[in-house]
Order: C-alpha cells, then structure tokens, then sequence
C-alpha cells in the first residue's frame, strides 16, 4: 500500500524535493547505464535483443534438458552432472555476480578472445540457464566441432595464367603472384618444408614462404599431421616447382600465415578456430593480413548474428581483411537428391565470401563446368528463437560464387599425413613428386582466397566489399543453375583482375556516394577469352554484371562506374536494400541511382544475371522460415519438393543441424565417399 506524504511545514517540504532529487538522480543514472550498455549492443548489430530473443542456442538447450545431475544453481563439485563447453559472448563488462558464478567450484573458464568479447567456459549443463540470465551476457552456445571441407590445370581454366605478367603504367612489367600480401591459412597446419612453398614460382630464392605456424588445438605441434592444410594452402599459393605437373597454386608469392586449429585426426573446436581469429585480428599488420581461408566449419545453427564464428568473420572484414570460407559438402543427400539449406558456419556470414565448387570434367575451357553435386546449396538456415519460440530463419542467398573444386592436385605433405593414410586412393605422386587429388568446398575456397590476393596485389586499395563485388560482377553465370547453387557465378580471374586495376586508388577515406570509381570513362569488356599456356584459345564467355544481395540481386553498370556506399567498411553488400512488402528497394542513401535491385533468384540461362527462369521469389525466402510450396503452408522448417517451388531437391530446414560435416575424397561425383 503507498500512502501520498503531503509536508505541512517548510521543513517537511526541504527534506520531500530531497528525497525526490535523489530518486530522480539515481534514476537518471541507471538510465544512463542501460543506454550505454544498448548503445553497444545495438553498435554490435544486436538489433534483436529488443525482441527479447532467445540468449541460448537451440542445441545446447537440447543438452540441458538431457542434463544429469548439479543442483538448480550449477554447483556441481564432483563435476557428476552432464557438463557442456560453451562459447559465452558478452555486450558489456562482466558484473560481479557473473564474475563469481565463473569461479565456482565445477566452472572453468579455458580461454579469452579479447578481440570478440568472447570467453570458452566449461560448467555444468544445468549452471547455462543461469549464465544466460545476465545482463551482460549477449549469447550462449555449445564449443561445436569443427571439421575439413574438401589439381587439375587450375591456372589456366581460372584465367590466371593470362594475368601473370602485368605492365606497369612506366611501361616496366611485374609478376602478379600475390607478393606483398599475407594470407592466413586456418586449417591442420603447413608443412613448411615442402617444395611448393619453397620460395616464390617467379624467384629464386628458396626460403620457405611459411613466415608464422602457430597451434591452437593443444597438440603444441605447429606441422600437418593430417594433411588438409597443406593440400589447402598448395590450391592458394603453390609455386607449381614440379615442371612434370601442372600444381600450381593461384597466387604462389604470398607469404603463408599457417594457424593449426584442426587436430592430427581433422577435427577441433569453434574455441580453437576462435582463438586463431583472435590472433589475426591482432597481428594482421605485422604480417599484412589481407586474406583469410577457412576450408572448414561447422553446422550452422545459430543466426549469423548470433554466431560467434560469424560476429569474429564481421570484425575482421570490418578491420579490412578478406575472409574466404567453404560452403561446405551436403548438397546431395544419401538418395542422391539435391539437397537445399546446409550452407555452414561461418559460410552463413554475410561479410564472408563463401565458395561453393564446380567440375571442370579435367579440361581448361569452360563451356561444359557444372556445380558439383555435392556441393552445398543455399539459403541458409541458421536462425534466432524470439521470446514466443518462434524461429526466425536467416534465408539467404548462398555460395557467393563457386570455382573449380573437383579432382584438384595439390600438395600431399604433413608427416604422417592421416588423411592420405585413410584413403589411400587420394595418393596421385608422380615421379616421387607427393601429390594428393582430392574433392570439395575445401579446395574451391583456397582458389578464390588466392584470387583474392591477386586482386590486392594489383591494386592494395580494394575493400574486401570491393573484392567481394570484383569477383561477382567478373564471375561466370552457369547455364541450368540457381543462385542458390553458384551465387554469382563461376570464378574469372582474369576478368576480376582487369576491373580491379580500373578501380581507383586515390579515393578519398569516406567517398560520396555516386563518386566516380574507375580511373576511365571506358567500361571494359565485359567478356573474358581463355587462353593456354601455349596459346590456345579455349573459348569466351560473359561476366555477371552483377551482385548477389541477402534475398536478390543488383545489376547495372553503375555497379562499377560510381563507388556505392556499401563498398566502405564496416558495413554489408547488402546494405542500402530495403524490403518492404516482400520486394527488395534501393536505399539511396547507400547505392546510387542507375542500380537495379530485383527480388527474385534466379537459375541461369548462362549470359548475364538476371537471365533466365525465376526459381523462386524473394518474398517466400523473408517469411521467417515459413516456406510456401503449391499454396500450403509448411511451418516445421522443411519442404519437402513437390514439383512446384524446388522441383529438383529437397529443402532441409531446422531438424539437420546435427548432422556432422563429410570430407570428400572421391573425383568423380557418382562415387563420392564419405
């Protein structure tokens, strides 16, 4: 019961407008504490806090309500009770009470990521609910295991060997190799001491171009004991030292920043991956950084803006670095169907440039490439969980683009090389030269990221948004497949490269949008001939002109001639495209006018983007997970075809997300084993 105080003397009255300033102070200041803690959080791109969404990732509630022992409050001294390893991310300083709960007896906290606010702690199952009650507390999710995503005459099929040689505006030429650029390879480590890292392919000095190996599985070995890493690092930045095989890497002058995050068996932790991320994020300037490759991941559960992995890809690509990652191998499932949706972590980022693999079929020209079937396929399907329980799909349209990825030789080293040892069929040494050919996003990735360090060599100036539309609007549509199977395109080096020496380099810090972006008038030829080592011409084929957006796409010359404010950092491609309705808009306030934005994706006729027949509207991929298919609503996250929507395959929604990543070994698509 409150009683209204009336004061009857001037005394009683000093004493109320005291009593009442205080109040209003201290109000005033705990307001001005949750401003500040929301003014982070929003800063953070935790728009969906204000929906009061779930702090606790969907598979970790699943553990906890398998939990076995502890009490209500986590205390779990003999450490009896089901115990989880989780991922805690933070929106503000740790309180005191959140700083007692992490001491408790039976929580450990293992690791720090000062640069993601992030720390991996170990506790009791039943102690997760709690930890996520604090204010402080932005996430919570389980430490998932990651895993390998798995050459032909890469070199020239790519349109690399065209741009080797690069002239100089002196008329004096150069090689374009990546030199100047370093490139962290995030994978089971490099083995510095074989031959393709021996120098660079155009030098003669032979000093390994391995500059830094560092452990973060807990293994303190810094070598390849498993033999992915090197075959990843060899398809980026091989010397192609064998004049017997045609090995080369795309960029083999780049010096290697080799971060073991998976073990001697192929596997790790979000935690080690995590901590090798940290590590770029604070030595990128020694060692110029500019490209990271991560052929690995992990099932995308959480949405990206949830997503540890994710949120460190963000603050990187923020910080000016390129990241790469694979797609990752489900696009088909055990029946042979095409499989929709399993698009992993971080590949769901949408800062990230996320490659999906093609065949090439063994041959140079290009006209007969195809995406490979195994190859992931989007949208993606990570989503958050609101206050109702309600789940809000993050549906977006992925790979960024594919690049060759099929029956690709590279480097077979590491010591003993379990990979090799498990399937001896991927052995292909060649008078004793150590070979392996292997297939998979793996080996699609390293391609584009080695692309990546071209285009930074030719032109150090380039955002990673811009290399990221560069590589989009210069890529090869393939006739016969969707956006949702190759983004933008098929990879083209030497178109990627020709736009990128256009590009300016004497842009101002903050440009204005609509600003001129090449140093000519003259669009250049938006068609790219490949051509051999000795000549021979393998046939054109046109460029995209265009970029994949979160639910469409964008067209339009102005793309390239006027510089868009979704180039700059610390923002997304996708920025300035505004829904309304279920139809994509411009914001012109973030792309200029001259760019059209559609809303719809698109399966390929093979010419330009936006050629072809409509595979499925955008206004179905923004409905929160709620898929239409021939009128009837599906609201458990999975559609199954029915010869309307997806007539080809099989959409795998929410109920997937445990299924554990494959490596593919195999060349030939039929006979992929897992």
């Amino acid at each position: 019961m409150y009683m209204l105080l009336r004061p009857t003397t001037k005394r009683q009255l000093t004493v109320l407008l005291l009593l009442l300033f205080s109040l209003c102070l201290g109000i005033l200041v705990c307001d001005r504490i949750t401003l500040s803690r929301t003014a982070r959080a929003e800063s953070r791109g935790r728009a969906q806090d204000n929906a009061q969404h779930d702090r606790v990732s969907a598979d970790l509630r699943e553990r906890m309500r398998g939990a076995r022992g502890g009490d209500a409050n986590g205390r779990d001294d003999d450490d009896s009770g089901d115990r989880v390893t989780v991922i805690l991310q933070l929106n503000d300083k740790m309180s005191n009470e959140l700083n007692a709960l992490l001491k408790r007896n039976g929580v450990h906290v293992r690791k720090e990521f000062k640069n993601f606010d992030s720390v991996e702690v170990e506790l009791p199952a039943s102690a997760v609910e709690e930890l996520a009650a604090f204010d402080e507390v932005s996430y919570v999710s389980l430490d998932r295991e990651t895993q390998t995503m798995h050459s032909s005459q890469v070199e020239t099929t790519t349109g690399t060997y065209s741009v080797r040689t690069q002239i100089r505006s002196d008329g004096t030429t150069y090689t374009l190799d990546g030199t100047g650029i370093g490139m962290a390879v995030i994978d089971s480590g490099i083995d510095a001491n074989y031959g393709a890292f021996k120098g660079a392919k155009y030098a003669s000095t032979n000093a390994s171009r391995v500059i830094v190996s560092k452990d973060f599985t807990g293994e303190t070995v810094v070598s390849d004991l498993y033999g992915h890493g090197t075959h990843v690092a060899a398809a980026a930045a091989g010397n192609n030292y064998s004049s017997l095989y045609q090995d080369g890497g795309i960029a083999p002058g780049v010096k290697l920043i080799s971060l073991r995050v998976l073990n001697s068996q192929g596997t790790g932790k979000v935690s080690n991956l995590l901590s090798a991320l940290d590590w770029v994020m604070t030595n990128r300037a020694t060692y110029n950084i500019r490209v990271v490759n991560m052929s690995l991941g992990t099932p995308a559960i959480d949405s990206y803006k949830n997503d540890p992995l994710c949120k460190a890809v963000r603050r990187l690509v923020n910080a000016g670095v390129v990241v790469v990652a694979a797609a990752g191998n489900h696009g088909k499932n055990a029946n042979n169907q095409k499989v929709y949706g399993m698009i992993h972590s971080p590949g769901n980022e949408p800062s990230a440039i996320t490659v999906g693999a093609t065949n090439t079929f063994e041959t140079e020209e290009r006209g007969d490439d195809k995406v490979a079937t195994y190859s992931s396929r989007g949208p993606t399907r990570s989503f958050w969980t609101d206050a109702a329980g309600v789940k809000h799909y993050d549906n977006q349209i992925k790979p960024d683009l594919v690049a060759p990825g099929n029956k690709l030789s590279y480097g077979r080293g590491g010591n003993p090389n379990r990979l090799a040892q498990e399937h001896p069929n991927v052995d292909q040494s060649i008078a004793g030269i150590p070979l392996m050919t292997l297939s998979g996003t793996s080996v699609a990735s390293p391609i584009v990221a080695g692309a990546a360090a071209l285009l930074l060599q030719a032109n150090p100036k380039l955002t990673p948004n811009m290399v990221k539309m560069i590589l989009q609007y210069t890529a090869q549509p393939l006739a016969g497949f969707s956006m949702f199977e190759q983004g933008a395109g098929q990879l083209n080096v030497e178109g990627a490269v020709r736009l990128a020496k256009l590009v300016r380099q004497d842009l101002p810090a903050t440009p204005a949008l609509g600003a001129p972006l090449l140093t000519t008038t003259i669009f250049p030829v938006a068609e790219t001939t490949i051509i051999g080592k000795y000549a021979p011409i393998y046939g054109k084929f046109p460029w995209s002109k265009g970029v994949i957006l979160n639910y469409g796409y964008a067209t339009g010359t102005n793309l390239i001639s006027k510089y868009q404010k979704m180039y700059g950092l610390g923002v997304l491609m996708s920025d300035g495209v505004l829904i309304s309705d279920g139809v994509l808009m411009s914001d012109t306030t973030m792309m200029s006018d001259g760019v059209l934005v559609s809303s719809k994706i698109m399966t390929s006729s093979g010419g330009a983007m936006g050629n072809g027949s409509i595979f499925l509207a955008s206004g179905v991929l923004m409905s929160d997970g709620v898929l239409m298919s021939d009128g009837q609503v599906l609201g458990d996250g999975v559609l199954m075809s029915d010869g309307v929507l997806m007539s080809d395959g099989v959409l795998m929604g929410d109920t997937t997300f445990a299924s554990s990543l494959f490596v593919l070994v195999c060349g030939e698509d039929s006979n992929c084993t897992q």
